[in-house]
């Protein structure tokens, strides 16, 4: 049994019917902004667990809260109210030390800008998030790491001298490098054309499907979202849907279909393909 401390009080940690460990694990998540005497609320009660080696897309447009979210569950902000529990670890009140030490050993962030230093080798990229840790065999780590997304022979190469997909690469491998318990990818194809973005999807797709890895995306893009395995859906800061994708994408297997014929089709199969009792 798995255990997680709510105050004086021991509770046991968040399993599916597989067995499997919550790895994001949030209940009552509220997030109040305030600008001068007005509140803003970005997210309204917001409950969600993920569990180990889920591959996970959260969608909503502009205002739904999905960044607010984002900003949540990786640990850059703070809610207002409800609890947040990281790989069993109670994170919703932390001070930004220990969000800066939970950020740094349990997530995993790629972005759509890379956020690659200019004048820094892909090698010494992948090694910071070990020299921040104060972690040793860093050399040897960030080799590993970058060997495992294609990139073993460009280790001195500076970001200049990489193509997008090659800069989105070394990305993820400074995410993966720390072994963390998930990668939080905010819109990572964004920045891509669409074979660099397939190769980047092909990378996701096996470090979850053969290393078992958990992913959360957050994307408003549906057809990326297709190659997920869940997609949760998120209107004026609540959840509206989660379900799961009956028929995951393969990516480089199918081509990339009209952006309206795309979205027409993930609403049929994920908005609308539920019960009339799972929607507000």
């Amino acid at each position: 049994m798995f255990w997680r401390k709510n105050g004086q009080q021991d509770q046991p940690r968040t399993t599916d019917e597989h067995g499997r460990k919550a790895v994001i694990d949030i209940h009552d998540i509220t997030k109040v902004y305030k600008m001068g005497d007005i509140e803003v609320h970005a997210l309204r009660g917001v409950d969600l667990q993920v569990f180990e080696g889920e591959f996970l897309s959260i969608m909503g447009p502009s205002g739904s809260g999905k960044s607010t979210l984002m900003n949540i569950l990786g640990c850059l902000d703070q809610p207002s109210s409800g609890e947040y529990y990281l790989d069993g670890e109670p994170v919703s009140k932390l001070s930004e030390s220990d969000l800066a030490r939970v950020r740094n050993k349990k997530i995993g962030f790629v972005f759509q800008s890379f956020n690659l230093l200019k004048r820094t080798s892909a090698l010494r990229q992948v090694e910071l998030p070990l020299i921040y840790g104060g972690e040793g065999g860093r050399t040897k780590r960030a080799k590993a790491a970058l060997e495992q997304v294609g990139l073993g022979n460009r280790l001195d190469h500076l970001p200049s001298e990489l193509s997008g997909g090659q800069q989105q690469r070394v990305a993820i491998a400074r995410a993966l490098v720390n072994q963390p318990a998930m990668i939080l990818a905010d819109e990572p194809t964004g920045n891509l054309d669409s074979r660099s973005g397939t190769e980047v999807m092909q990378i996701f797709q096996g470090l979850n499907r053969e290393q078992g890895i958990t992913v959360v995306f957050v994307t408003h893009d549906p057809w990326i979202a297709r190659h997920t395995d869940r997609i949760v859906m998120l209107r004026d800061g609540k959840i509206i849907a989660d379900r799961a994708v009956p028929h995951p994408l393969v990516a480089g297997d199918a081509e990339r279909p009209s952006e309206a014929d795309e979205m027409e089709a993930i609403f049929k199969e994920t908005y609308y393909g539920g019960e009339k009792e799972e929607y507000n």
